[in-house]
């Protein structure tokens, strides 16, 4: 691999530690509508950890927040996806710092 394009992924690597830095809160799980077959559904914050679901009833006024927080959680596995493609290939040409 050519020194040319291996500064171009360590640069690569370095914009996507930048925009870590900038992502906010993160949530991973989910919003769901729950409640009566017939009635008002209500918006819950959904979770399933260790083999159980949590869920917090989120209203109105949070359900856009959790929202917000769920997509900053998919941003962040979208980096870390690029960044770990990124990092095998350097660690293959055996030139990490």
């Amino acid at each position: 691999m050519e020194k040319k394009e291996i500064s171009k992924l360590r640069r690569r690597i370095t914009i996507l530690q930048k925009q870590l830095s900038d992502l906010g809160p993160v949530m991973r799980g989910c919003v769901v509508m729950l409640g009566p077959k017939n009635g008002t559904k209500r918006p819950m914050f959904s979770l399933n950890k260790d083999g159980k679901t949590h869920l917090v009833y989120l209203g109105v006024k949070r359900e856009a927040k959790a929202k917000e927080y769920l997509e900053n959680y998919k941003k962040l596995m979208d980096i870390v996806e690029e960044m770990t493609m990124i990092n095998m290939t350097l660690l293959k040409e055996n030139v990490v710092e």
